[in-house]
């Protein structure tokens, strides 16, 4: 009975996530829709970053935008990317000792 109730979730699981595979890639869009959907994985990742930017120390929010305007200046530059994290980490320590 377990057995049958994982297979099936596995199924719910993922079926939605196969069948737009299938669809997205016989579909043709239009350059701007191309374009906002590209720009969807960047937007996603602005909006799980910044309210920890904002909540890295209770309190005390510039802490945590100093880093994260390192972490955009190293990246700007074309840093790699474990460079640009360490860099935002140590301006954190760094301002909190």
């Amino acid at each position: 009975m377990v057995l049958f109730i994982i297979i099936g979730m596995a199924l719910v699981t993922i079926i939605p996530r196969i069948i737009p595979v299938f669809i997205v890639n016989k579909l043709m869009f239009k350059e701007w829709i191309n374009n906002w959907l590209r720009a969807i994985p960047y937007a996603a990742l602005g909006a799980l970053i910044f309210p920890g930017i904002l909540s890295v120390i209770d309190g005390k929010p510039h802490i945590g935008i100093l880093g994260g305007i390192v972490a955009v200046i190293l990246a700007y530059v074309g840093l790699n990317v474990v460079i640009v994290v360490v860099g935002a980490i140590a301006t954190v320590f760094l301002l909190t000792m």
